[in-house]
């Protein structure tokens, strides 16, 4: 499950594999598998960065030999962040 946050601001919780696909339209609709519609504040990449880190620690605890080498990813995913974000507020 990931978190995500509701337009009038409540907090939900989302099973994030009934998620179909998330389109920004302006605001992030997602639709589910159900055919269901959920409008959320966050943007369509922060949807699915939640999700990849939501999958990458199921397998971390299924799979306690991979730990390292998944713990290696998510710490280069959250170094290059850092340089996107400084790149962007830099305006190069």
């Amino acid at each position: 499950m990931i978190e995500l946050t509701r337009l009038n601001g409540s907090p939900l919780a989302i099973n994030c594999d009934l998620i179909k696909y998330a389109e920004a339209a302006p605001d992030t609709v997602l639709t589910l598998i159900t055919g269901e519609k959920l409008v959320v504040r966050e943007r369509c990449s922060e949807v699915s960065e939640r999700t990849l880190d939501y999958r990458a620690s199921v397998l971390r605890r299924a799979w306690p030999e991979a730990a390292s080498s998944l713990n290696a990813k998510s710490a280069h995913d959250a170094d290059q962040r850092v340089r996107d974000q400084a790149h962007s507020a830099s305006g190069e």
